[in-house]
C-alpha cells in the first residue's frame, strides 16, 4: 500500500500565492509509484479543500470556479490514525474518510509557517515534514532568530525592535533611538514576514517615516538593522534533523536593487508565469572561493542545529564586501520551492529529496511516540462538587 502524503498550501498569509506555486511544484515532484498525493488547499479564510482540480496551477486563476469543483474537508483522529473527512456528505453518501500517513506543509509566512501548521499536526498526532513548533516560531520572528544565533556565537547584524504604535505615539523618540543605536543607512522590516514583504532600505531620516509606515501595514512589531551597503547575498539550504544535517551548494541571487525584493523573487524571470523561487535569476553555485563557500555551509549547519530545525530550510546570508565578514540574515523554515533547485545542483533530485524528508518525518514521529504525554490516574473518581458547588477535592 502506498504512503498517502497530504500536501497543505495556501493559508491566511500575504505569501498565499507563493505557497500555491511551491506546492504545485512539490506535488509534481512526488513519486506517484511510491506515494498517493492528497492536495489540501487552505483558503485565506482558513477553509480547507481537496480535489483533483488543485493539481493544476492554471486552475487558480479563477478561485471561485476552482472552489466549486473542490470539496471542503477537515481532519480528524480516529483510533491510531488521522483521516481527511469530507464535509458536504449526506446520509447516503459513499464518500469515505481518507487515511493520511504524513503531512507536507508547503506554506509561507504568518499563520502557517510560524509554527501554526506544525501545532495543528502535533495536535492531530501525525508525522509532518517541516520544523517543529518552536523552531518554526523562532525562525519566523527575525528578532528572536537573531537573539538565538547571537547567544550561540553565530554571526548576525545588530538590530533593535519596536512597535508601530510606539512610533505613532512618539515618532521623535523612536526615530532618535534608531539613529543612535543603528545609524544610517539601515533596513526597516516587519519582524515576522518573509519573501521580502514590507522591507525598505532607509538612507536618511527623511525616508524613515515612509519605510515604517509600509512595514507597519503588515505587522505591529518592526525591526531596524544596519544596512550593509557593499554586499553580496548568498543563500544556502540545509536538510536533516538534530542528529545529522548537510548543506547544499551556495547560490547568489541577482539583485535589481539594494535589497532582493518580492518582485525579484516571484514576479520576474519567467515568461510563462512565475515558477516561484526557482525562476529567480541566480548563479549556482555562487562564485565563491572554496574557503568562503565552506565557511558559509558550515555556519548554515551550525544555525540549523542551534535552531533545533528539521526538514529542509534555506538560510540567507550577507557578505560585507568591505570586511569579507559573513552574517546570517534570516532562515526560511519552509523555503520557496522547498529550495529544490539548490539540492538538484548539489546532486539530490527533487523526487529523492521528498523521499528523504518523508523518512525524517516518520523518524521524528517514532521518537515522539516513545514519549509520555498523558498519565493514567483515577483522580477524578474522588471529585465531587456537591449540591452548592465546588468544595471538591484538594489537589
Amino acid at each position: 500500500m502506498k504512503t498517502n502524503i497530504a500536501v497543505f498550501f495556501g493559508c491566511r498569509s500575504v505569501e498565499h500565492e507563493v505557497s500555491i506555486i511551491s506546492a504545485v511544484q512539490a506535488m509534481r515532484a512526488i513519486n506517484r509509484e511510491k506515494y498517493d498525493v492528497t492536495p489540501v488547499y487552505v483558503t485565506k479564510n482558513g477553509e480547507m479543500y481537496t480535489g483533483g482540480c488543485l493539481f493544476e496551477i492554471e486552475n487558480y486563476r479563477n478561485l471561485p470556479e476552482l472552489l466549486k469543483n473542490a470539496e471542503p474537508v477537515t481532519f480528524i483522529r480516529k483510533g491510531d490514525g488521522v483521516f481527511m473527512k469530507y464535509l458536504n456528505t449526506g446520509v447516503f453518501s459513499k464518500k469515505k474518510d481518507i487515511g493520511i500517513d504524513v503531512c507536507l506543509p508547503v506554506v509561507h509566512g504568518t499563520n502557517c509557517e510560524d509554527g501554526t501548521m506544525a501545532g495543528y499536526f502535533e495536535y492531530l498526532g501525525i508525522p509532518y515534514i517541516s520544523c517543529d513548533i518552536l523552531s518554526a516560531a523562532v525562525g519566523m520572528d527575525k528578532a528572536v532568530f537573531k537573539s538565538v544565533l547571537k547567544s550561540a556565537g553565530l554571526p548576525v547584524l545588530d538590530c533593535i525592535t519596536f512597535r508601530s504604535r510606539d512610533y505613532l505615539n512618539d515618532k521623535a523618540a523612536v526615530s532618535a533611538e534608531i539613529a543612535e543605536k543603528i545609524g544610517y543607512p539601515l533596513i526597516i522590516k516587519p519582524v515576522n514576514l518573509g519573501s521580502s514583504v514590507g522591507i525598505s532600505k532607509v538612507n536618511s531620516a527623511d525616508e524613515l517615516d515612509t519605510a515604517i509606515t509600509l512595514a507597519a501595514s503588515f505587522a505591529d512589531r518592526l525591526l531596524a538593522e544596519h544596512a550593509v551597503t557593499n554586499l553580496r547575498e548568498i543563500n544556502c539550504s540545509v536538510i536533516g534533523d538534530s542528529d545529522e544535517c548537510e548543506a547544499s551548494v551556495c547560490e547568489e541571487p541577482f539583485m535589481h536593487d539594494a535589497i532582493l525584493s518580492y518582485k525579484d523573487k516571484y514576479l520576474s524571470g519567467s515568461k510563462g508565469g512565475s515558477k516561484g523561487m526557482a525562476s529567480l535569476g541566480r548563479k549556482i553555485p555562487a562564485d565563491l572561493t572554496k574557503e568562503k563557500s565552506d565557511e558559509i555551509r558550515t555556519v548554515a549547519c551550525d544555525i540549523f542545529k542551534a535552531m533545533g530545525a528539521s526538514g529542509v530550510v534555506r538560510i540567507d546570508f550577507l557578505i560585507d564586501c568591505d570586511t569579507d565578514k559573513v552574517y546570517a540574515n534570516e532562515i526560511n523554515t519552509i523555503p520557496g520551492s522547498l529550495a529544490f533547485y539548490l539540492w538538484e545542483a548539489t546532486g539530490l533530485k527533487y523526487t529523492d529529496m521528498i523521499d528523504r524528508l518523508v523518512s525524517l518525518a516518520f523518524k521524528r514521529q517514532r521518537n515522539r511516540d516513545n514519549l509520555t504525554f498523558t498519565i493514567d490516574t483515577n483522580i477524578l473518581s474522588g471529585v465531587s462538587f456537591g449540591a452548592k458547588g465546588a468544595k471538591g477535592v484538594k489537589l
